[in-house]
């Protein structure tokens, strides 16, 4: 291959890598949007990877488990490590002890967690939220 083909060839590769990433990075987040902040540049969602994409507050991931909000649930954690508990079981003992439904809350923490690997929103909602107690 000849150095104007190397050339061309890598100024293609070049040009395909820009198409990708525009097509596959998460647009900036809206006004009654919730976005991720310094996230990665390309969406790992195309790998299978948790989504960067922007959830409207509406978002059926944002929506409450049970009657357990995301901010419930941080809060709990929080309240709960402060006490020392880090076993699951307790977690969700100290819960009940708050006024939720043992059970009810354990299947929305599998939820919570379930939703955090859909979309990495979810997950720095809920950072931002524990951090904030």
């Amino acid at each position: 291959m000849g150095l104007f083909n190397k050339v061309k060839s890598g100024m293609q590769d070049a040009a395909n890598a820009a198409t990708f990433a525009a097509q596959n990075t998460a647009p900036p987040a809206q006004p009654g949007q919730v976005g991720v902040q310094g996230g990665p540049m390309i969406n790992p969602a195309v790998m299978g990877g948790p989504s960067t994409t922007p959830l409207d507050a509406n978002d059926p991931l944002l929506q409450p488990v049970n009657g357990v909000s995301l901010e419930d649930y941080a809060r709990i954690a929080k309240a709960a490590a402060g006490q020392g508990i880090t076993e699951e079981q307790a977690l969700y003992d100290f819960a009940a002890s708050q006024g939720f439904d043992r059970d009810g809350f354990a299947a929305a923490c599998q939820e919570w967690m379930n939703r955090m690997k859909q979309s990495m929103v979810v997950g720095q909602q809920f950072n931002r939220m524990y951090m904030s107690f």
